[in-house]
């Protein structure tokens, strides 16, 4: 491998704020803001918009869109067309 091409990988914490959850991992992205974990040690702090504790999907609040409900409604306002 070559020496010094590759970005620094340590302990990172990724947390997400809308969720108020927090989790230490391994990454190459940095931070100059830091946080104090559980251990004691301070570790950089990266803050994401989803993680699995917010996502609709883990979570199990997703929605079901009624897209036959708006095909209708487009019917009844513009009615169809005939083809010849």
């Amino acid at each position: 491998m070559k020496q010094n091409i590759h970005p620094a990988y340590g302990p990172v914490v990724f947390r997400d704020a809308a969720a108020d959850f927090t989790f230490l991992t391994r990454s190459t992205l940095r931070s100059d803001k830091t946080i104090e974990w559980e251990d004691g040690n301070t570790y950089p702090v990266v803050d994401v918009d989803i993680s699995s504790a917010s996502h609709p999907f883990y979570t199990g609040r997703s929605r079901v869109v009624d897209t036959a409900g708006r095909v209708e409604k487009f019917r009844q306002r513009y009615g169809t067309r005939e083809r010849k």
